[in-house]
């Protein structure tokens, strides 16, 4: 049986905000936080290629009245995908390095808190539990060959704008 969606996104969730800990300790070494990033780089870019491709496409399509939440959501994944590119680029000993993980971390965090606590519950609301397991398996079948490393923020656009349109 395929799992419900909404508890396959609050897993990842679990396991970014648990990164995202251990790399504001203040024990954490630099060297050390550059694992980390490289940790929580992949994590988001599975997870935002998910719910970019079937996540939000499918609640659009069943869900209408969401689309303005579907929007904000591609608008603040689209902010931290442009972090996290920038961030695959510098070295954990650049001067701003930690700063632009810790606005990827503020930014992140505000969209999870906002998906659990607002957005969840609608889809929850409006979406057969049937509908959340299938489509629960549509995310765990494109988590399979989602991309590891973040696209080039071109080839991001075009697709935003191709799910949008």
């Amino acid at each position: 049986m395929s799992q419900d969606a909404i508890v396959m996104l609050k897993d990842d969730h679990k396991e970014v905000r648990s990164l995202f800990r251990e790399f504001q300790k203040s024990s954490t070494t630099r060297a050390r936080k550059g694992r980390l990033v490289e940790q929580i780089i992949e994590l988001l870019t599975v997870h935002t290629y998910i719910e970019n491709e079937v996540m939000y496409p499918r609640v659009r399509a069943l869900l209408p009245d969401l689309e303005d939440d579907i929007l904000e959501s591609f608008e603040e994944h689209h902010v931290a995908d442009v972090l996290v590119v920038e961030l695959a680029g510098m070295s954990p000993e650049d001067e701003r390095f930690v700063a632009k993980a810790t606005v990827l971390i503020e930014n992140v965090t505000h969209h999870m808190q906002e998906e659990e606590q607002d957005w969840f519950p609608k889809v929850r609301e409006g979406l057969s539990r049937t509908q959340l397991r299938e489509i629960g398996a549509e995310l765990a079948q494109a988590k399979e060959s989602a991309p590891r490393r973040p696209e080039q923020p071109s080839a991001l656009k075009k697709t935003v704008d191709a799910v949008i349109s």
